[in-house]
This record gives C-alpha cells, structure tokens and sequence, in this order.
C-alpha cells in the first residue's frame, strides 16, 4: 500500500474543498476532487488500497461526512494518523474508513509501502513496525460492514 504522506492540521476542507461540493454525495464523484488545491495530484494518482498517513488533529474543522467518502470514494480504507479530530474520526468508521492511531504515523515518509496488521497490532513501513492502538472490535465490524447503515441492516436481520 502506498502512503500518502500529510501533516498536522489537515481540515475536513483540505480533504475536499467545501461549497461546490457539498451537495454531492457519491463517493466516486468527490474522490475526483479529494485534496484538490492542497495536493491536487492525489484524485489522479491515488490507486485502490494507498493509506493517507498524517500527523496530529487529523479531520479537523466541520463535521461534513463528504470528507471520509471522498477518500472512500478514491479507494483508501484505512487512515494512520498520530491523532483524529474526534468527529472525523466518528464520520470515519461511520462510513467504513477505518482511522487508525499511532504515535510512529511521523515516522512514514511520502511514497513509502506500508503493511497494517491489525491483529498484531502494528503498521510495518521502513522495515520497521510501528505500534497502532488496538481497534474495538464493535468498531472494526462497523468498517468491514460498510458503515454504519449497511451494520445496522445487518444487525437487524
């Protein structure tokens, strides 16, 4: 999996400009303007399975959940950063994006391939493995459902 590598602070309007778009809800139609006039390389080179790895406060800024659908839509399952602004990371399992927390997300360069391991608990990049916390696993059968709506349909059967 190939990282793309982000800082600290990364808003909610960073991951996809607010205005034009918020009335869009398809997750494929926003992944084509993911990081536009932040990294607008991201929605014409991102490919199926890269990881977004950043620094602290990731998601900050409004509690729009076109953000999490927007890398959805662009293929990214899993999100590595030191830390998630706390309604980010609620919109994140909520729509099957899995964040995951790791105080090594620093460490991980631009470009490079990643491995997550979930149940050994670590991210390995560089040779190295980094320790992600561990994920509940209420939360985890939440993202490999879809999201929330699609866990519920379920769970009511």
């Amino acid at each position: 999996m190939r990282v793309w590598k982000f800082g600290d602070d990364i808003d909610t309007d960073a991951i996809i400009p607010p205005g034009r778009f918020l009335t869009i809800y398809d997750p494929a139609e926003l992944a084509k303007h993911a990081f536009e006039g932040t990294r607008d390389e991201f929605a014409k080179e991102v490919q199926e399975g890269d990881v977004v790895v950043a620094g602290s406060n990731f998601g900050c800024g409004s509690s729009r959940e076109h953000a999490p659908l927007a890398l959805l839509g662009a293929g990214v399952k899993v999100v590595v950063a030191k830390s998630f602004a706390r309604i980010f990371y609620r919109n994140a399992v909520n729509t099957g994006l899995l964040p995951l927390v790791s105080a090594g997300a620093e460490g991980i360069r631009d470009g490079d391939t990643v491995t997550v391991d979930l149940a050994g608990g670590y991210i390995e990049a560089n040779g190295r493995r980094l320790p992600i916390e561990p994920v509940p696993g209420f939360m985890k059968e939440i993202v490999d459902a879809g999201g929330l709506v699609a866990y519920a349909k379920g769970w009511m059967r």
